[in-house]
């Protein structure tokens, strides 16, 4: 069992301005796109030039913020929000969701392939890789806060957080396990599989299988949301309802590129 130590949310401050270790996050999030994004324009520069990468950045930057706050408040807090609707920008107090950002990073990337004639596979594809690296610094921000901690665990790497609400108890850490799956992994093989030429939809395709089935898994050693609790038959999440559909429209891409590269077709599913 491990006893974790109480850190100041706060990085650091800057007079009156603190600046939070999960904003910070973000912040390393972007800059790992950035380079990576820089090393993917070297090998596949046929896509995009430099300054367009800039505006895909800044299009995705915004469409993950507001969409990651807005996913949160339809789906983590019972529609709360309707009545108290100041809630929705009040971001100090937490409270931000990957699904809702996924859904804004897609349609910025919707907008910004049609702004620039592109596909929008094709900017998927390309854009996949670079998310790993800030889930990652995301989920690492999570654990220094101490939030979003696993369910009660014997565990000889069992976690007690300083969090009065998860009560000393020993508990699985769940943010950890998260960065190594979500960050690591899905990293190291998303990375290796976009090296080579692959059918268009193939490489958002496996991020979306990998990343659905690694949420939906680690969710069963994660604490649900205190004010959402279990969905159905006590055991089945939020996390894990919204991963579900990802998980299979990830696959559903595979099959279908898969199936349109042994016709000799460059053409998606839903996008041909």
């Amino acid at each position: 069992m491990i006893v974790l130590p109480q850190i100041n949310p706060e990085a650091f401050r800057i007079g009156p301005i603190a600046v939070y270790w999960y904003g910070l996050m973000y912040g390393v999030g972007f800059a790992a796109a950035l380079v990576l994004g820089n090393v993917r324009l070297r090998r596949n520069g046929m896509l995009l030039r430099s300054d367009r990468f800039r505006d895909l950045m800044f299009f995705t930057m915004v469409g993950l913020i507001v969409g990651a706050r807005l996913g949160y408040m339809l789906f983590y807090t019972n529609f709360s929000f309707f009545k108290h609707p100041w809630e929705i920008i009040e971001v100090w107090k937490g409270g931000m969701s990957f699904h809702g950002g996924l859904i804004g990073v897609a349609i910025a990337i919707l907008i910004f392939s049609r702004r620039h004639d592109l596909h929008l596979l094709d900017v998927a594809d390309f854009v996949a890789p670079l998310a790993p690296p800030g889930l990652l610094a995301g989920r690492t921000g999570n654990f220094i806060n101490s939030e979003l901690w696993g369910r009660p665990s014997d565990l000889p790497w069992a976690m007690v957080f300083p969090d009065p609400a998860a009560g000393y108890l020993p508990r699985h850490p769940s943010p950890l396990y998260e960065a190594l799956l979500e960050g690591v992994v899905l990293f190291g093989v998303l990375w290796l599989f976009s090296e080579k030429s692959r059918p268009r939809g193939a490489v958002a395709g496996l991020f979306l299988l990998l990343y659905g089935t690694f949420r939906f898994l680690v969710e069963f050693t994660r604490q649900p949301d205190a004010q959402m609790g279990f969905i159905f038959f006590n055991w089945v999440t939020m996390g894990q309802m919204l991963s579900l559909p990802m998980a299979a429209a990830g696959a559903w891409f595979l099959i279908c590129s898969k199936g349109f590269e042994k016709k000799g077709e460059k053409r998606g599913c839903f996008f041909g």
